[in-house]
Parts: structure tokens; sequence; C-alpha cells
């Protein structure tokens, strides 16, 4: 799970500025069913600053940014782009005008393909193909996922899913 203590800002000092945050999450709760994927966000990034998420993967850093971006909405909590409020309860402003951009991991996989299944195209058939899909899937620590599909999967799962594929 992602939160706010999980987050270290740039260290560098900022010039005290009045201007607004280039970005603002305050209080963000992502739940889908009954995962907490993330809880309690809170994140400044001032204009200028430069910053990274870091964390193991599904701890919640690509749910993050697609909140940000709007491609899912939040439970709970506020999100601001440059002092404009994009998320809050009631409001979501569509992703085309927030004015954010974002480069998708999943691109790699085909959307309507199981794990197993991206990871065997382009392998020949016959003998040894499935035994080469079990190889990588354990090597990439996904061998428990093999019958899920992209879109059930974190962003850096999607990643070892195309890295398995590439290994093939």
């Amino acid at each position: 799970m992602f939160g706010a203590r999980n987050v270290r800002e740039n260290p560098r000092p900022q010039a005290e500025s009045s201007e607004a945050a280039a970005l603002e999450c305050r209080g963000l709760v992502k739940r889908f069913g009954d995962v907490v994927a993330i809880a309690e966000f809170d994140l400044t990034v001032k204009p200028g600053q430069v910053l990274a998420l870091l964390g193991p993967s599904g701890c919640g850093k690509t749910t993050a940014l697609r909140l940000i971006a709007g491609f899912e909405e939040p439970n709970e909590g506020t999100i601001s782009v440059a002092g404009r409020t994009v998320s809050q309860q009631g409001l979501s402003v569509p992703p085309e005008q927030r004015k954010v951009g974002m480069v998708f991991q999943e691109g790699a996989l085909f959307p309507h393909l199981t794990v197993e299944q991206n990871v065997a195209y382009g392998l020949a058939r016959g003998n040894g193909r499935a035994q080469r899909v079990d190889e990588v899937l354990a090597l990439v620590d996904l061998a428990g996922l093999r019958y899920r599909m992209p879109h059930e999967l974190s962003g850096g799962q999607q990643q070892r899913v195309a890295l398995a594929r590439a290994l093939a």
C-alpha cells in the first residue's frame, strides 16, 4: 500500500513562493473492491521540482499516477494541478483537460491475452513451449498470475510480464 510515508521529496532547498503547487494531492484513497491500493496519500510538488515515486511492485505508484492523470477516480481526497482542483468528491475533470501527460506501461502487452498467452506469444508451437513459459514466469516471480489479464496487474507486474516475453 502506497502512502505519504513512502514519498521522499527532492531535498534541494526551494525558495519560498506564493506560487501554487504544480501538483497537490491530499488524503487520496483508492480502493479496488476490498483491496486498498492507496491510503491517505499526500503529495506536494512545487513548480520546477523533480520527484520520483519509488516502491516495491504493487505498492500503488501506478495507481497514484493514474489518479493524477484522471484515468481513475479516488474514493476520497483531492487533486489539484497548478492551483486548479481537478478531482474531489463530486468533481472529476476529464484527463484531456488536466494538462497532465502520461506514458503507459501496459502498452507492451496484448490486453486481450492472459499473462501466460502474452509470454507464449512468439514462441514456436510444440514441445518445450509450455516449459519455457513456466521457466520465465518463475524467473520473474509471476507463476501464480499466469491466468490474469494485463488490466488486473500492477504496473510493475506488467513490466515483468513484458520482460518475461522478451526473455522467452
